[in-house]
C-alpha cells in the first residue's frame, strides 16, 4: 500500500515572507465576503479536483454557511480577467496562529505563475490578522509545485508523517 506524506510547515515572522512578483496578466485578489454555498463548493471541487479533496463536498448548504460564519475563517478569491481563478481560506485558531486551510487554482490557470502571487498575497493576509504564526500543511497527494513554492515563499517544515493512502 501507498503511503501518503504531510509536510507541515510555519512562518514565524511577517519578515520572513520572500513575496513573489505579480504575473503580468489582470489578476485581482478579493475577500468573499458574501460567498454563498454553491460558490465556495465550486472552488473547492474544481481546485481540489485533482488532488482528492473530498471531505468537504458532501457538506450541506447549511454546513457550509456553518462553517462560512464561523469567527475566524475567511474565503479569498483570485480572478484572471473576471473569471475565478483559484482561491485560499484562512483559519484563525484559538492558540494565535492562522492556518492557509486551503489554497490552490483551478487547473486551466496552474503553470502561470499565479501560484507564487496568491501564496504571497494568501499570507501577507493571514499576517495582518496579528498571528503569532502562519501555518498550513500540504502531502504527496497535491501537486509538484505546492512544496516548493511554500519554501520558496519562506514557510519552513517543522512536521513529517505518513499514512496509508485511502
Amino acid at each position: 500500500m501507498a503511503l501518503v506524506e504531510r509536510t507541515y510547515l510555519e512562518m514565524t515572522s511577517p519578515d520572513a515572507l520572500r513575496a513573489a512578483d505579480a504575473p503580468a496578466q489582470d489578476v485581482r485578489i478579493e475577500q468573499a465576503t458574501a460567498c454563498t454555498p454553491s460558490f465556495y463548493r465550486y472552488l473547492y471541487a474544481e481546485v481540489g479536483r485533482d488532488y482528492r479533496w473530498t471531505d468537504r463536498l458532501a457538506w450541506t448548504d447549511h454546513q457550509v454557511r456553518e462553517h462560512l460564519g464561523t469567527p475566524g475563517i475567511s474565503v479569498h478569491v483570485a480572478y484572471v480577467g473576471g473569471t475565478p481563478a483559484g482561491y485560499f481560506e484562512l483559519t484563525r485558531h484559538g492558540d494565535g496562529s492562522c492556518e492557509l486551510s486551503y489554497f490552490g487554482l483551478l487547473p486551466e490557470f496552474q503553470g502561470r505563475g499565479l501560484g507564487k502571487l496568491l501564496l504571497t498575497r494568501a499570507t501577507q493576509e493571514a499576517w495582518a490578522s496579528g498571528p503569532t504564526r502562519v501555518w498550513l500543511h500540504t502531502c504527496t497527494l497535491d501537486g509538484p509545485a505546492a512544496l516548493p513554492n511554500y519554501i520558496a515563499r519562506g514557510f519552513v517544515p517543522y512536521k513529517k508523517e505518513s499514512h496509508p493512502q485511502g
